[in-house]
């Protein structure tokens, strides 16, 4: 496979990765673009449109890197707020248990 193809496929798998918030395959198409980029670059020179489609290669990776950063603070947010919640939350399972066995404790 040429060069142009290759890189063109890796950036439409990792933009329907991160369409998709599918995070193993975006792991995985970063695992891939670690080790195939040196290897196609160590092939020689690229042409016009093997650079083209690197640059678009480059550009999805940023947005998949923002979409990475996006969801790992939305993940952060949520674990504060489970965690500043979590006394509520006990009450709540003890009150739920208290009414469903008729048991106090």
């Amino acid at each position: 496979m040429d060069r142009q193809r290759a890189l063109l496929q890796m950036a439409q798998k990792m933009s329907a990765a991160v369409a998709a918030q599918d995070w193993k395959m975006l792991a995985a198409m970063n695992t891939l673009m670690t080790t195939a980029l040196p290897q196609m670059a160590a092939q020689g020179q690229w042409s016009s449109s093997e650079r083209a489609a690197l640059a678009a290669l480059r550009q999805i990776h940023e947005q998949a890197v923002r979409a990475c950063d996006t969801a790992a603070g939305d993940l952060e947010r949520r674990l504060h707020e489970m965690q500043a919640n979590k006394e509520g939350w006990l009450a709540y399972a003890l009150d739920s248990e208290q009414l469903a066995t008729g048991i106090q404790a």
